[in-house]
């Protein structure tokens, strides 16, 4: 199956997937949480699904891992467009949830989507009651205050820090915001199978940051109609980029590094990886 056939039924098995698990949450909130949780490009489920694959995990129980992390995704991002974060009114091309409903049902929408991410990730259907233990400890760790959450409040401090961040310090930032919850996708179908993880972290990493210097691009070229939300925001906030320290020439040369040590990391597993190859290739060639 080819990388474009391989992620379109990923996208398609987990939306499915979730408007089954989402079909039974009441009221506005309900509301709120399916509106966030739908659509996208379902990378981070994707990269679950295949890392299962190469393990051997079948998708009905990797399926819910996969869940939990476009869970995860979702709650991270109704949190980051609110008014005290990024104030975005745009997201997969549909109002933000805090302009669609107001600041609180974001508010909760997003903690809801949080307490589901673990539900997900600790059904009886994914495995034994330890390894279960073991996904939902590590996706704390990757969401928690020594991942994503660390690496936002990083890029809020940067808002207002009397200097530019450096490349070293936007490379640890972004390790945290947008590549510890690719990190642990990778790695999930390993952990599944009670293998080494450790090539795939390897991959998840450079993958990682070669998707988010293609979002910095992104900000600077890109369209808003094909991104689906607010561009140029980095710029006139005048915060540092891997565009404005490397330049656009010099942020794509570094992204396409990242995307050949990303693929020579998968090399323990030959032409099986393909695809996780090909995904790190779309990173930096996506329009959104």
């Amino acid at each position: 199956m080819s990388f474009d056939t391989a992620l379109s039924a990923a996208a398609v098995a987990l939306e499915a997937h979730l408007t089954r698990v989402l079909a039974d949450h009441p009221g506005v909130v309900g509301d709120a949480m399916r509106h966030a949780a739908g659509g996208g490009k379902r990378l981070r489920g994707f990269l679950v699904l295949e890392s299962a694959r190469l393990h051997g995990v079948p998708q009905d129980r990797a399926i819910w891992p996969a869940a939990a992390i476009e869970a995860m995704h979702a709650y991270s991002l109704v949190h980051d467009d609110l008014p005290a974060m990024d104030d975005d009114d745009l997201r997969r091309g549909q109002p933000t949830v805090h302009v669609k409903w107001d600041e609180a049902i974001a508010i909760l929408a997003g903690d809801a989507l949080q307490a589901l991410a673990f539900e997900c990730a600790t059904r009886p259907e994914v495995g034994t009651a330890a390894l279960r233990a073991d996904l939902a400890l590590s996706l704390a760790r990757a969401a928690g205050g020594r991942g994503m959450v660390l690496g936002q409040a990083m890029d809020i401090a940067a808002e207002t820090a009397a200097t530019p961040l450096t490349l070293a310090e936007i490379t640890a930032l972004q390790a945290g915001k947008t590549g510890a919850l690719f990190e642990w996708s990778a790695a999930a179908g390993a952990l599944m199978a009670g293998g080494d993880p450790l090539a795939l972290r390897v991959y998840a990493r450079a993958f990682g940051l070669a998707f988010q210097i293609a979002d910095d691009i992104l900000d600077v070229e890109g369209s808003e109609q094909a991104a689906g939300k607010r561009l140029g925001k980095d710029g006139a906030a005048g915060k540092a980029t891997f565009v404005s320290l490397l330049g656009l020439d010099g942020a794509r040369a570094r992204a396409a590094d990242l995307v050949e040590q990303a693929c020579d990391a998968l090399a323990p597993y030959g032409g099986d990886a393909e695809n996780l190859r090909d995904a790190a290739r779309f990173a930096i060639a996506r329009q959104s």
